[in-house]
């Protein structure tokens, strides 16, 4: 570390390559290099300015004495693995989601995490979005009241993607719909029940032996909550959404039908004529503000992508719209930055995210029990 500023790599760069330009233009980073398996494509982010080097492995990057902190944007199957490999060198680790496939992983990147005593931060873009935020200021402001039930849904088609893709069992990949709830409940996830549905074709089972296109798992958290969420990977003609759905005893918020659609907002309203049965309600669809402020000014145009306008920033940085994942990938930048230099956990953290994948890789395995409850270890 230099100067309190950190020096950081960012690992696969077809998703990843997202967040090396914020990383570039972070006040608090020295530089940032990158590493892929494609020689080809890490070089055109140094060739067009965009990093301060290529790394030739990913060993030769574990090597480098000087680098404070590692960003995985890599295959599914190798996060847990490579996430040990980069705590167990000394270095800060960033995560994308999910942590691991399996609890045993999960047991061995805690074990990483502790005799490191280095940061560990799962990258969900989901707990960063405009719409979190919003739900987020609804509850710390009492608009909700008391939140009385949530449910998430990730749906989305994996056909022709990568091929660690092909059947990959729903809930492994259920960070997107069960992350928030973890985050807005306060608590974490204890047990769950989970079922699978439809039918697949007998290729996509062959990998991961997981029969099901589609899962839902009903969660009961420490805290007394309970949510449910669904989560579908192939043959459900289903448009793409990973959506959120927080129910209150005073308003409710739900995402949209699609995933880029405005969310509704339904509020009651206490009626003056005590003959009427029950309570009137009003739903609105609603905008969503851009909480951009929050960050480094040089941070806030990827709040909202390709929509911010340099001739009209204040206009255009207003409204949520556009940025990757909902304007999340800045925000989590920064917060594992931060949470380095501040010495602190990052809010995401390795025991939020170890319960927020374990309760994932619990539901599936419920869903192939036929439902039978499973209890969600402790890390």
């Amino acid at each position: 570390m230099k100067h309190d500023k950190l020096n950081i790599a960012v690992v696969g760069l077809r998703f990843g390559g997202a967040f090396v330009p914020i990383y570039h233009v972070h006040p608090q980073v020295a530089s940032v290099k990158v590493f892929d398996l494609n020689g080809e494509l890490a070089r055109s982010f140094a060739e067009r300015g965009l990093c301060d080097g290529v790394y030739s492995s990913f060993d030769d990057m574990l090597s480098d004495a000087e680098l404070d902190a590692v960003h995985l944007v890599t295959p599914i199957p190798d996060h847990a693995r490579q996430a040990v490999a980069v705590l167990q060198a000394g270095k800060h680790c960033a995560s994308t989601v999910p942590m691991a496939t399996s609890l045993q992983d999960i047991r061995e990147l805690a074990r990483a995490v502790r005799v490191s005593g280095k940061n560990y931060m799962m990258m969900e873009t989901t707990l960063y979005t405009y719409q979190y935020f919003y739900v987020q200021n609804m509850i710390s402001s009492g608009e909700l009241g008391c939140i009385q039930f949530m449910r998430g849904s990730h749906y989305q088609d994996m056909s022709f993607w990568p091929d660690y893709w092909m059947g990959l069992p729903p809930m492994w990949y259920g960070t997107h719909a069960i992350g928030p709830m973890v985050g807005l409940s306060g608590s974490r996830i204890r047990r769950v029940h989970a079922f699978g549905s439809g039918t697949m074709d007998p290729d996509l089972v062959r990998r991961y032996g997981n029969p099901y296109p589609v899962e839902t798992a009903i969660f009961a958290f420490d805290n007394g909550m309970k949510a449910e969420a669904t989560r579908s990977l192939f043959e459900c003609a289903r448009v793409y959404q990973e959506g959120l759905f927080v129910y209150g005893s005073k308003a409710c918020f739900e995402w949209g039908f699609s995933d880029g659609d405005k969310p509704y907002v339904t509020r009651l309203i206490p009626s003056e004529d005590s003959s009427r049965r029950g309570l009137d309600a009003k739903t609105e669809v609603m905008d969503m503000p851009n909480l951009y402020q929050s960050l480094p000014e040089p941070l806030w145009p990827f709040t909202v992508g390709g929509n911010f306008d340099p001739l009209r920033p204040n206009e255009t940085l207003k409204i949520g719209a556009g940025g990757g994942h909902h304007g999340s990938h800045p925000h989590l930048v920064h917060e594992f930055v931060m949470s380095i230099l501040e010495e602190r956990k990052p809010a995401v953290d390795f025991q939020m995210g170890a319960n927020i994948t374990a309760a994932g890789i619990c539901a599936h395995m419920s869903a192939i029990a036929d439902g039978q409850e499973i209890v969600v270890p402790e890390f």
